[in-house]
């Protein structure tokens, strides 16, 4: 039997054409989120999140990356990756992922952020129109 242990989220913005912010080729945060997980080994983590994005040119790609214990972007940890090509629209078009934590050392509170950031060609025309958000749940299977 599982054991729900918390669910958290955060939400950068909650409707289309906001926050209006040009994708870049740095990582930039956009969502983060402490789960409490008192001190439980063996848990299980799922992200999942929904991004907003307008591009009126074919072929841009844009990266989503999930990173544990920290706020701020560094490659060593990052536990999820997602290349996406982006579909054309003028108004934006959303975009989910789910990931999991299957190996989240045991601690009272474990960080997760969520980065977005773009291919080569993305900051020519590539725009996070929104909704931004991002949440998680952890829980605990039970031995038995």
């Amino acid at each position: 039997m599982g054991t729900f242990l918390d669910l958290r989220s955060s939400m950068n913005s909650s409707r289309t054409g906001f926050p209006n912010v040009p994708l870049t080729t740095t990582p930039a945060l956009f969502g983060v989120i402490g789960l409490q997980t008192g001190n439980v080994v063996n848990k299980v983590i799922t992200l999942n999140g929904t991004v907003g994005i307008s591009d009126p040119v074919v072929g841009n790609t844009f990266t989503i990356q999930v990173l544990r214990g920290t706020t701020t972007y560094n490659a060593a940890n990052v536990i999820y990756t997602a290349t996406l090509g982006v579909r054309v629209s003028l108004f934006g078009d959303l975009y989910s992922f789910s990931a999991q934590d299957l190996l989240a050392p045991a601690a009272a509170e474990t960080i997760y952020s969520a980065f977005i950031f773009g291919g080569p060609l993305i900051v020519l025309s590539g725009v996070r129109s929104g909704p931004e958000v991002f949440w998680g749940i952890a829980s605990h299977s039970a031995p038995g």
